[in-house]
C-alpha cells in the first residue's frame, strides 16, 4: 500500500500563498487518484480538489475554484496544491488522500472522503486576517 506525507503548511496572511506537497512512498504513485480535503476548527472534513491518476481529470470545490491548483509530478511521486489568495476561512488541517480502486483506475474523479483508501496525517494551514 502507499504511504502519504503532507508538507508545506504554515501561517500566512490573508491574500498570501502556500504550496502543499503530498509525497507518496511504498507503491508507484501514478496508478492512484489523489485528492485534498480539509477540516477546519469544529467542522467536518471538506473536499477541496481532486486529480485522476492520469492527470486528465481535475475538480475543485466552489470555495477554492480559481484560487487553488492541484497538480501531480509522478516522477517525484508527489501531488501539489498551490493555494493563492488565501482567506481566513481557508484555515484548516489539510489532508492528502489517494485511491487505486477500479473506479479510480477507470478515471472517475472522486469527491467524497469515503472513496479514498489511503490518507496522510495532515498539515496545518492558518490564514490570519
Amino acid at each position: 500500500q502507499v504511504q502519504l506525507v503532507e508538507s508545506g503548511g504554515g501561517l500566512v496572511q490573508a491574500g498570501g500563498s502556500l504550496r502543499l506537497s503530498c509525497a507518496a512512498s511504498g507503491r508507484t504513485f501514478n496508478n492512484y487518484a489523489v485528492a485534498w480535503f480539509r477540516q477546519g476548527p469544529g467542522q467536518g472534513r471538506e473536499f477541496v480538489a481532486a486529480i485522476t491518476w492520469s492527470g486528465g481529470g481535475i475538480v475543485y470545490s466552489d470555495s477554492v475554484k480559481g484560487r487553488f491548483t492541484i497538480s501531480r509530478e509522478d516522477t517525484k511521486n508527489t501531488v501539489f496544491l498551490q493555494m493563492n489568495s488565501l482567506k481566513p476561512e481557508d484555515t484548516a488541517v489539510y489532508y492528502c488522500a489517494a485511491d487505486d480502486s477500479p473506479k479510480s483506475r477507470a478515471g472517475w474523479v472522486l469527491r467524497t472522503d469515503s472513496e479514498y483508501a489511503y490518507w496522510g496525517q495532515g498539515t496545518q494551514v492558518t490564514v490570519s486576517s
